[in-house]
């Protein structure tokens, strides 16, 4: 194995770094040269007492790690890789009690509740409403646009609005309060971009008040239950219930892992739609079942996720010693040459196409996964009826983020 040419003190959690770019070069290098590598970072800087972490590369490896939390732990130090240095533990600790970060048996419970709201028939049962919404969202833009010169910018009027708007009716939330959830996931989210301002204390105050939020309405449903997935996880006595304050955390979750990556996926989608024009109008005129899941391959809207190692153990060709930190970069995964014929390509009608968008496999993949590939599906659909001739209009502004691939604003023009 070959030592890898990666300049001194690269990091691949660097939000500076991916405030520019995904680093597909030095993944490359990576894969090819040394696929467990240890990245050194200085002490604290990602807000854990320590100086770096493992970079798991390979397809297989990444998911190797996700299918084996007996050895990988989500819980010890939480499965975000990088938070700002001035975290405290009592910070980093409190987010255990999110299932994202939660290790079996723990994460076994509270998933076998919550799935009971995300099972095809409840998934199914969406659909209707969503489709109109998308529509409703798409005509709203190509309204937007005729104000303005037929401008407008993707993010804010279409990719944000359906992942929201299927947040709330998935659980309830009357849709005119669905910008508080927008705004309080942006700030639990995007601590690292200078625009936003957002500190540890305000993404902390955030995630207080959408639980606040949550757990009220909660408490309204158990005490009058409804026709949602509130009632059904907080409200079955006898079968396995969320506590108020489970169902706030669950909440967060929803709001992050839900609303975040699927409107990243679908800005992403854009963005490669309009720069491969060949896809899309593959995608007008044929609209291949297939789409959906290479726009997640391509997007990867979470660039990586971290495990610690619960014990000493070896991956690829590495000794890992217990407390180690292993972060999982689905981006380099999603780009495996092993896996994936020419990753470089965007090509809508990929099949098989095993990407890890969603995860790689094990306790926490995804469990929204039917419902984003859902929301992709019914708004490109919309777009591709009512906005077939977008055009770019500037440059896609990335987020500052150590973990997030996101996009900020996207300008397209109807013409």
């Amino acid at each position: 194995m070959r030592c890898p040419h990666l300049p001194d003190g690269f990091d691949f959690t660097d939000p500076d770094l991916l405030q520019s770019r995904v680093p597909h070069p030095e993944f490359a290098e990576l894969r090819q040269t040394a696929p467990v590598w240890w990245c050194t970072q200085p002490t604290g800087i990602a807000g854990f007492q320590d100086d770096g972490y493992w970079a798991v590369t390979r397809h297989a490896d990444v998911k190797y790690v996700s299918t084996h939390p007996e050895l990988f732990s989500s819980t010890t130090n939480t499965a975000v890789i990088r938070f700002n240095e001035s975290i405290s533990r009592e910070q980093i600790d409190v987010q255990r009690l999110i299932m994202l970060n939660m290790d079996p048996p723990e994460h076994t419970r509270v998933r076998q509740i919550v799935q009971r709201g995300f099972t095809p028939r409840a998934i199914r049962s969406l659909e209707g409403a969503l489709r109109e919404r998308a529509r409703s969202i798409v005509d709203a833009a190509l309204s937007e646009a005729d104000k303005n010169n037929g401008t407008f910018d993707f993010v804010t009027n279409i990719a944000v609005e359906l992942p929201l708007q299927a947040i709330a009716e998935l659980i309830g939330v009357p849709q005119e309060d669905r910008t508080k959830i927008f705004d309080w996931s942006n700030k639990m989210a995007a601590y690292d971009d200078p625009e936003y301002a957002i500190t540890e204390e305000i993404g902390a105050e955030a995630a207080m008040e959408l639980v606040s939020y949550a757990m009220n309405l909660a408490a309204a449903r158990k005490e009058c239950p409804a026709k949602d997935i509130v009632s059904t996880l907080v409200a079955a006595e006898g079968e396995g219930n969320l506590l108020p304050d489970e169902f706030g955390f669950f909440v967060i979750l929803l709001s992050v892992a839900g609303n975040e990556t699927t409107r990243n996926a679908i800005s992403h989608g854009m963005h490669a739609f309009l720069t491969h024009p060949d896809q899309w109008e593959l995608y007008k005129s044929e609209r291949p079942d297939t789409a959906a899941e290479e726009i997640v391959r391509w997007a990867t809207p979470v660039v990586s996720f971290q495990r610690t190692a619960t014990q000493d153990t070896e991956l690829g060709g590495q000794k890992i010693k217990a407390g180690d930190r292993v972060g999982i970069f689905y981006s380099s995964a999603n780009n495996d040459p092993e896996v994936f014929e020419h990753p470089e390509r965007f090509d809508i009608t990929r099949d098989p196409n095993p990407h890890l968008g969603f995860g790689g496999g094990g306790p926490h993949f995804c469990l929204g996964k039917s419902l984003a590939v859902l929301e992709i599906n019914l708004i490109f659909n919309a777009v591709a009826d009512v906005l077939p001739d977008l055009r770019l209009a500037g440059d896609p502004r990335r987020l500052r983020s150590a973990w997030l691939n996101g996009i900020k604003g996207l300008r397209v023009s109807r013409s």
